[in-house]
């Protein structure tokens, strides 16, 4: 290993705090399939969640990760206008308008609320939620996506 510097620092993960860590992890691991750390998983149901009260780490195929840090309060963002606007957001990408609404559904279903609805816009189809902690996150079509022919089976 070279003593060299690089050039720049490298992301190792995105943090979003949370009164429930646990919980807000979950949240993303269904929504957008993620796996735990080692470690971090959650434990069998009836048993203590040691982890759950303090630091859990999702890992996003292809590299990059998802923490989530518990904290004691959190007032949730008031996107679009209000007092505590939001300082950072997720932007997640789908490859058609049935992903899309399939999506929807399911961030619905898994306690996300919506906050703006621009499926219809020809340009730029998408549709902002907040998670059960408040943080925003936008789920786009991205028509670039829909462009791309599908890897071929072996």
């Amino acid at each position: 290993m070279s003593d060299a510097a690089a050039p720049f620092p490298t992301v190792r993960q995105v943090v979003l705090d949370g009164t429930d860590a646990r919980a807000l992890a979950e949240f993303y691991r269904e929504l957008l399939g993620l796996t735990y750390r080692p470690g971090d998983e959650r434990p069998p149901a009836g048993e203590p969640d040691p982890l759950g009260a303090d630091w859990l780490v999702l890992e996003v195929p292809g590299g990059g990760r998802l923490a989530f840090q518990q904290v004691p309060v959190l007032p949730p963002a008031t996107w679009p206008e209000g007092p505590r606007p939001q300082m950072l957001h997720l932007d997640l990408t789908v490859v058609s308008r049935a992903e899309l609404d399939r999506h929807h559904a399911s961030a619905l279903e898994l306690g996300a609320r919506l906050l703006q609805d621009r499926a219809s816009d020809p340009d730029e189809p998408l549709r902002v939620y907040a998670d059960p902690a408040g943080h925003p996150f936008c789920l786009f079509f991205d028509q670039s996506l829909a462009t791309v022919p599908a890897p071929k089976a072996p």
